[in-house]
């Protein structure tokens, strides 16, 4: 009877023994094979992003960079008519030496008109006015003044993505504003974008790049056409 105990209890401690000696010294060895590897919690976590998503995202930044790049160069103008009515709008400095260009109806005949730059005014000279255009030439006084580079027209693709970017009014003082769209139409002289801005009389229109495209008008409904670069260079820049 005391043998068979003993044996018992020989073979209790025996097996806490192996288990220990498992635990500690077999089981690590396992583990450290490939075999029986286990997720490391710790390790850095791996996220992975679509080719679309990627596109998309480095799209949004060059926008943001090309926007930054260009909207120094823009200008904002308001205007008092003779019959005292208000009308605001944007124009886009060509040369560093000042000399911009906007519409000719955002700077009527008997009028006042303001431009702001970097929204603070601007003295400014009329140069010459071009009611068939719908384009006027004013030089700004001061120099030093940003630019931008034109777009190349036989560069320009339908459906191409582009931003606009022109002043606002609503608020205490001028502010930038933004919108962004595709080319739906290419026409000689002109073009149109799917954007809806009433606000965009005269702002400037640019490919994602930051390259100047034209100066943009609204029809009554909002839809914004473009007067292209080409015809600008050519009443401006003759």
């Amino acid at each position: 009877m005391l043998k068979d105990v003993f044996k018992i209890l020989a073979v209790f401690v025996l097996g806490i023994l192996g288990g220990i000696f498992g635990s500690q010294f077999l089981l690590p060895l396992f583990l450290g094979t490939s075999f029986f590897s286990l997720p490391n919690s710790s390790s850095t976590p791996v996220y992975v992003i679509n080719k679309t998503q990627k596109i998309y995202i480095e799209e949004n930044r060059a926008l943001i960079d090309a926007l930054e790049k260009t909207k120094g160069a823009v200008v904002g103008i308001e205007t008092r008519t003779k019959r005292g009515k208000r009308l605001n709008g944007s124009g886009l400095i060509l040369t560093s030496d000042g000399m911009a260009v906007s519409l000719a109806q955002l700077f009527p005949k008997g009028g006042v008109s303001t431009i702001y730059f970097k929204g603070e005014k601007v003295k400014y000279q009329l140069l010459k006015r071009d009611t068939k255009r719908d384009l006027v030439l004013v030089q700004l006084k001061g120099d030093d003044f940003p630019t931008v580079g034109f777009a190349q027209p036989s560069r320009v693709k339908l459906g191409e993505r582009v931003f606009l970017v022109g002043v606002d009014f609503k608020g205490k003082k001028p502010a930038y504003f933004a919108n962004e769209g595709i080319l739906r139409y290419l026409g000689e002289d002109e073009f149109e974008i799917n954007i809806i801005e009433k606000e965009a009389q005269g702002s400037a229109l640019f490919d994602i790049k930051g390259n100047v495209l034209g100066l943009n008008y609204v029809d009554k409904s909002g839809r914004v056409s473009v007067i292209s670069i080409e015809e600008i260079k050519k009443f401006a820049l003759p």
